[in-house]
């Protein structure tokens, strides 16, 4: 199973950029799909974005368009979700997830991170 290791949540006032990773330990993370999610507090878990295993095919939530960028740089093996302008809307945990085929599909994946908190202040 893969596993997958976010990082770089945090505090952050309106308007301000984070920057998360997620570092995988697979070997093949270079031929995998990767997505991430977020579940605010008392909400249903919901798709941001996903990147396919080449970094040519990405999508976007409505929410994350224009201030959100996934990307990916396989020799490290790890996903990034930069975050701009951020909103107290934001506020979640934020998952990175994976699916082994080249495209991402649908909202399951084969292997989930542990999450890392964002919090953003008015």
């Amino acid at each position: 199973q893969v596993q997958l290791v976010e990082s770089g949540g945090g505090l952050v006032q309106a308007g301000g950029s984070l920057r998360l990773s997620c570092a995988a330990s697979e070997l093949a993370f270079s031929s995998y799909a990767m997505g991430w999610f977020r579940q605010a507090p008392g909400k249903e878990s919901e798709f941001v974005a996903s990147i396919s295993w080449s970094g040519i095919t990405i999508n976007y939530a409505e929410s994350a368009k224009r201030r959100f960028t996934i990307s990916r740089d396989n020799a490290k093996k790890t996903v990034y979700l930069q975050m701009n302008s951020l909103k107290p809307e934001d506020t979640a945990v934020y998952y990175c997830a994976v699916q082994r085929r080249s495209y991402w599909s649908g909202s399951y994946a084969d292997s989930w991170g542990q999450g890392t908190e964002v919090t953003v202040s008015s």
